[in-house]
C-alpha cells in the first residue's frame, strides 16, 4: 500500500490546488482568534483587525479574525466529500481589552460559521490542556468574588458534511481492515479526553516556537483512526508544523496540508524520516494495550468469541475480526511531497501462547 502526502505553501482561504469533493476529512487546529500570539497573523490578513484591537474594540477584532477564519471553512465545505467529517481543535480566549477582562468563546463562533454552511454538528470532544501553574491564579486570586477560572481544556469539534453519512460498497475491505480494538472504541469515543498532554513542537528557532502550538500527535492520529478508512484523504489547511500529516502516513492515509510559512515545510523534511520507525513503535503500542486488555478480561474469566482474521489474538466484536494494520516502511521525497510505502504486519509477528490449565494466555511481544 502506498499513500501520497501534498504540502502546499499558500493561503488556505483559497485551497486552489485542491478538487471538489476529493476530501474524506478534515483535521486541523487553527489560530485561536483573541489568543495575542496570533494577533499579528490576523491583522496581516485583515487591516481592520489591528485597528480594532488598537481602539479597545475587541468584539469588533473577535469577529473580523473569525471572519477570515471562515473564508477556509467555505472551502472546507467544497473539497469536502458529502458525508466526509470535519475535526476542528479549537479553544477560547480569556483577555482583557480596554480594561474589560472576558472570555470569547471560538468554540461557539465556529459552530455557528459551520451550521450555517449546512454541516451537521456532531458529539463535541474536550481533552484537559495542562497550564502553567501560576496561570491558574487569575483576578484576585483568593479572594471572592473577582477570581477567574483557568481554561484547562480545549475543544474537538465535529461535523459531518451534510445530512447523510458515507455509504461504502458492501463488504468494503479498505473499511473493515480499518477497524479499531473494541476498548480503543470506548477511550476514542467517549467525550471527554483526560489521557492526552499538551506538548510544546520541537523546533529549533524561537521565533517558529513562538507561532507553533501545543498540538499532540495522539489528536489527529485518534482522529483519523476513528473517521477514516485506509485510502481516504486527510487536509490540514492549517498546516503548521505537519502533526496531521505525520499522523496521517503513520495510520495509512493520504494527506494535504496548507501552510503559509515556507519555514515550516523546511523544518518537516527532517522530521519526516522518523516516520517508519514512529509507526512501528506506534503499532506496537496499540498491540501491547491490547495484549494487556486480553490478559485482565482472561484474568477475570471472561471468554473471547471471535478471533482476528489476520492475527493470533482473540478480539471481543465480530467487527474486529478483519483488521489489518499497516507499518510504514520507507518515505520518498516528490516535488509536491512524499510517497509512504506501507507493509501489512503478519499475524505471524504476534501470538497467543498456549498456557497449563489454570494460567492466564497472554500475547507475545510485537
Amino acid at each position: 500500500m502506498e499513500t501520497t502526502h501534498r504540502i502546499v505553501t499558500g493561503d488556505s482561504r483559497s485551497l486552489s490546488k485542491v478538487d471538489d469533493d476529493s476530501v474524506e476529512l478534515v483535521v486541523t487546529s487553527p489560530p485561536y482568534p483573541m489568543i495575542e500570539m496570533w494577533d499579528e497573523l490576523f491583522s496581516d490578513l485583515n487591516s481592520e483587525v489591528e485597528e480594532h484591537l488598537k481602539n479597545g474594540d475587541g468584539q469588533a477584532a473577535f469577529a473580523g479574525m473569525h471572519e477570515e477564519l471562515e473564508k477556509v471553512w467555505e472551502e472546507v465545505s467544497r473539497v469536502l466529500v458529502d458525508g466526509g467529517i470535519a475535526c476542528i481543535n479549537i479553544g477560547d480566549a480569556t483577555r482583557k481589552v480596554d480594561g474589560s477582562f472576558r472570555v470569547f468563546q471560538n468554540h461557539s463562533r465556529i459552530i455557528n460559521a459551520f451550521e450555517d454552511l449546512g454541516f451537521e454538528p456532531l458529539p463535541e470532544l474536550l481533552w484537559r490542556k495542562p497550564v502553567n501553574s501560576g496561570a491558574k491564579f487569575m483576578g484576585s486570586g483568593m479572594l471572592p468574588p473577582n477570581a477567574y477560572v483557568t481554561l484547562e481544556h480545549e475543544y474537538i469539534l465535529v461535523f459531518r458534511n451534510g445530512k447523510d453519512s458515507r455509504s461504502f460498497e458492501p463488504g468494503s475491505e479498505r473499511r473493515y481492515n480499518s477497524a479499531y480494538f473494541w476498548e480503543e472504541r470506548n477511550q476514542w469515543f467517549s467525550d471527554v479526553w483526560m489521557d492526552i498532554k499538551g506538548e510544546f513542537q520541537s523546533l529549533g528557532q524561537s521565533e517558529l516556537r513562538e507561532r507553533s502550538a501545543a498540538y499532540p500527535f495522539e489528536i489527529p492520529y485518534r482522529l483519523i483512526n476513528m473517521y477514516s478508512v485506509y485510502g481516504d484523504t486527510v487536509l490540514d489547511p492549517f498546516w503548521g508544523t505537519g502533526t496531521t500529516s505525520f499522523a496521517a502516513m503513520v495510520a495509512g492515509r493520504n494527506s494535504i496540508g496548507y501552510e503559509l510559512d515556507e519555514e515550516f515545510v523546511q523544518l518537516f523534511e527532517e522530521r519526516v524520516e522518523e516516520v517508519p520507525k514512529y509507526s512501528r513503535e506506534v503499532i506496537k503500542q496499540r498491540l501491547d494495550e491490547h495484549k494487556s486488555f486480553v490478559e485482565e478480561r482472561l484474568a477475570d474469566g471472561k471468554e473471547f468469541k471471535y478471533n482476528a482474521d489476520n492475527y493470533d489474538f482473540p478480539v471481543t466484536t465480530k467487527q474486529e475480526k478483519p483488521m489489518q494494520f499497516f507499518s510504514a516502511s520507507e518515505v520518498e521525497e516528490t516535488d509536491e511531497g512524499y510517497v509512504v510505502s506501507h507493509e501489512p504486519v503478519e499475524g505471524t509477528d504476534i501470538q497467543i501462547e498456549e498456557k497449563q490449565s489454570g494460567e492466564v494466555a497472554s500475547l507475545s511481544d510485537f
